[in-house]
């Protein structure tokens, strides 16, 4: 079947403007990419940060979008590793230089030249987009599109942290209770642990999800959970959390921050820090991260919770978003 010469897209030309519905050429795949029709796309955090301009832009116009689901229907000079027909996940990271000092060393997380799908290359909110074929996924069967779509951001970046939390964790806290956390909930309870889940104060309906995926206890951010944290993780971008997590983690424990954007540290009394707790950031993700993420998902199985929003209405899903008012995942549809 031939296919279109437009697609519909999304555009974000200032930052703290909504994006611009659009029609533009249908791109066509470089030497080592392969041309995707979109079929869902997950509404990151990282996409409103982009958006409301806490993300310097780097790339202006340009389609949002890293939790991309959809088809190869065709294949760039050299594009090897896709038939047409496969379905394939692109996330956050969209390429890496494979040269310098930290991609030979196996951090290709921390490149000197990474390119970001939709931040320096455009993304998913739109009908069709490129990729290298190189930093896509095959997608695992059993998960309609729409539910698979989180777990190439919210699932990819809530695995990196929830593994850099470090071994021999028992009571694991959750700080802000979103995509990634009730991905990551779902994983940590089927290997054993208690979790505890801190949301905004008084936000009853995410506490009730944060129990009924099997969080032993869930309470406001402002609260003290029963016993102290072995690990916490905050995925809400508040930098207020981090004092909070450390007072409520025991001797030798780890704070992990997995959001690109926070907003500033406040000062907090050494004793917080003392007897070796560690407070420490993740930054993007790494191939493996998405492979290994891609099989554990179907071993639980990790039930992604997603509300569905046609493309056209993606400032309305990126609002909900940022007033809070969405439970789970929001995924955008062609």
């Amino acid at each position: 079947m031939a296919l279109p010469t437009t697609m519909r897209a999304l555009l974000l030309e200032a930052p703290g403007q909504p994006l611009r519905p659009v029609t533009r050429p249908v791109p066509e795949p470089g030497p080592g990419q392969v041309l995707i029709r979109v079929r869902a796309c997950g509404v990151c955090r990282t996409d409103l940060h982009i958006v409301d301009g806490e993300l310097p832009p780097v790339r202006l116009p340009l389609v949002p979008g890293h939790e991309i689901v959809g088809t190869v229907v065709a294949c760039g000079r050299e594009a090897h590793r896709f038939a047409p027909s496969d379905r394939v996940g692109v996330p956050w990271l969209g390429f890496t230089c494979g040269t310098c000092r930290f991609c030979r060393r196996g951090q290709e997380n921390l490149c000197n030249a990474a390119g970001f799908t939709g931040y320096s290359l455009d993304g998913g909110y739109a009908e069709f987009t490129v990729a290298d074929e190189r930093y896509c996924f095959l997608l695992p069967a059993g998960y309609e599109d729409a539910t698979v779509a989180p777990l190439l951001c919210a699932g990819l970046i809530g695995y990196r942290s929830y593994r850099l939390a470090g071994a021999d964790v028992e009571r694991l806290g959750i700080y802000g209770f979103g995509a990634a956390a009730h991905i990551i909930t779902q994983i940590a309870v089927h290997q054993g642990q208690r979790v505890y889940a801190f949301t905004r104060p008084g936000d009853d309906a995410a506490q009730a999800f944060a129990r009924q995926l099997g969080a032993v206890w869930a309470g406001g951010s402002t609260e003290r959970p029963p016993e102290l944290l072995d690990a916490a993780l905050i995925f809400a971008p508040v930098g207020a959390l981090v004092p909070a997590a450390l007072a409520a983690l025991e001797k030798g424990g780890t704070v992990v921050c997995g959001g690109i954007h926070m907003s500033d540290v406040p000062s907090f009394p050494y004793r917080l820090l003392w007897e070796e707790r560690v407070v420490r950031s993740v930054a993007n993700l790494t191939r493996q991260d998405g492979e290994e993420l891609l099989r554990i998902a179907p071993e639980v199985p990790v039930a992604t919770r997603v509300d569905v929003f046609p493309l056209t209405e993606a400032n309305e899903a990126l609002a909900r978003l940022r007033r809070g008012h969405v439970l789970g995942a929001a995924v955008l549809v062609p």
